[in-house]
């Protein structure tokens, strides 16, 4: 097994996702299948992969470690995951630590036989679940939340027998972000949470099978044709012979982040009702009308700002030039950990197209700023290869609080605009100009109501408690409904 990949050292000012998971019930051996589509689905982790297989009615077998999904799997490991039902997963550390224990998918044996889950996502609230169940005797293995969930749900089980009606009652006691893909003993399930925050869609696998993945991408790669997005509080029963819904537990508003449209996701997505790359050339567009200079050339920050920045070229009627040339074969420098070596990782991860540069007024169009600091080096590089003015366009409005819901960032003194207006944060960057996408042209761009999205990290106000901060005002009756909401099981 190769070390584990690590962050992109161009993104230690991004986000970053928390995971990416895959469930398939098919008439044919389903790791291979599940090992193609978590390839797919590598942008949203990078640190561990796992996949889970039924072998017959009972047996489970379990295969996962840290690094790139093709660092984990090999054609013997693949071999050995028999089975016509299974779930996969890539992992992005947030709520514990990058170390193999916590690698998904999870599996616990109960007293009702074995379940394995796979998660997606955050959910602030397992830490007082975790202290309430230490409080009865219970013992946890791992830091992560996930291992809460499903001793949650082994837990349900015993009390009231049926799986589903099992499954309901722990949602009803999870207030955050998920989409789980699970098997209890025979029966492979999915789940969005009630908001619906990550995104999950159901795919028919030609005449094999059906499954279910976070992107429509993971479908693509396995020639599997989309079929419908699962929606907010849904739980479905996946079989070789289609995707039933057996359970809904929707929020009274939905609260999709964002940030999946904007950034996380990949551009060829389709989520709900949404292709990526659609939704990120409007935003490139929109920004264009709302904050448009003269200049010579407008480039991306690669990968990132790419659709926004051909969007902005488009309406602005600028010339777009891939000034900025990305290395994909680099993934961190274990050497020099000093500012030296963070200024080398940026230039060993880009190096920009002089002749395109040199004289030139340049937009540069990223999705968003986070710290400032990789932001600041591009600049700087941008200036040293010759360009005279360096403005900046970024896609989405100041992100001003921290994500709780599945992003590796969760306070503020990570955040350059929580401690700076515009101003401020140009003059951290180093740019001629700054501008942000506003609040109104974002969800222009996405087609969403303000109060159909998670905003919490551009508002300050967030779907689901939080502790210490704020509930949007429509969230805080229909949050703590959910809990006594009998569900509508179809």
């Amino acid at each position: 097994m190769g070390a584990p990949a690590g962050p992109d050292p161009l993104d230690d000012g991004k986000f970053q996702d928390h995971c990416g998971i895959v469930g398939i019930a098919a008439d044919t051996q389903v790791a291979p299948y599940i090992y193609y589509a978590l390839q797919a689905l590598q942008h949203r982790g990078q640190e561990s992969a796992g996949i889970v297989t039924l072998d017959g009615r009972f047996e489970f077998r379990t295969h996962k470690g840290m690094g790139l999904v093709d660092q984990v799997f090999d054609p013997e490991s693949i071999k050995r995951l028999r089975g016509l039902k299974g779930i996969g997963h890539t992992r992005y550390s947030t709520s514990a630590g990058s170390t193999e224990e916590n690698a998904q998918p999870q599996v616990v044996m109960g007293q009702r036989g074995a379940i394995a889950l796979a998660h997606n996502g955050n959910i602030p609230n397992t830490d007082h679940l975790r202290e309430e169940l230490q409080g009865k005797g219970w013992a946890f293995y791992t830091g992560n939340d996930t291992e809460v969930v499903v001793r949650l749900l082994a837990n349900k089980l015993i009390k009231y027998g049926d799986k589903v009606e099992a499954i309901v009652e722990t949602m009803k006691r999870l207030d955050g972000a998920y989409c789980f893909t699970l098997m209890i003993g025979e029966d492979l399930f999915a789940v969005r949470d009630p908001w619906g925050i990550k995104p999950l869609c159901a795919g028919r696998l030609g005449e094999h099978g059906h499954m279910v993945a976070s992107e429509s991408v993971a479908l693509d790669v396995l020639g599997a044709e989309w079929l419908r997005d699962i929606e907010p509080g849904e739980v479905v029963r996946i079989t070789k012979e289609g995707v039933e819904t057996v359970a809904k537990l929707p929020a009274a508003k939905p609260a999709r982040c964002f940030f999946e449209f904007v950034y996380f996701a990949r551009p060829d997505s389709f989520m709900d009702g949404r292709l990526n790359q659609a939704v990120r050339e409007r935003i490139g567009m929109i920004l264009a009308r709302e904050s448009g200079i003269e200049a010579d050339l407008v480039v991306p920050v690669p990968d990132s700002g790419r659709s926004h920045a051909q969007g902005y070229a488009v309406q602005s009627e600028i010339p777009y030039g891939e000034a900025l040339m990305k290395n994909r074969y680099v993934h961190r420098t274990f050497i020099m950990p000093t500012q030296e070596s963070r200024e080398l990782n940026v230039r060993l991860k880009l190096n920009p197209v002089k002749h395109l540069l040199r004289g030139k007024r340049v937009i540069l169009i990223d999705d968003s700023i986070v710290r400032g600091t990789t932001m600041r080096r591009i600049i700087r590089m941008l200036r040293d290869a010759g360009a005279s003015e360096v403005h900046v366009r970024i896609g989405c409005p100041p992100i001003v609080a921290p994500c709780y819901l599945g992003i590796d960032m969760n306070t503020r003194d990570q955040l350059v605009a929580a401690h700076t207006d515009v101003e401020g944060v140009r003059e951290h960057i180093g740019a001629d100009s700054l501008a942000y996408l506003s609040h109104e042209g974002l969800y222009e761009a996405l087609g969403f109501e303000e109060s159909d999205l998670c905003t919490g990290c551009i508002t300050g106000r967030y779907p689901v408690h939080v502790k210490d901060e704020a509930l949007r005002p429509e969230a805080s009756e229909a949050s703590a409904s959910l809990a006594k909401t009998s569900p509508r099981t179809v």
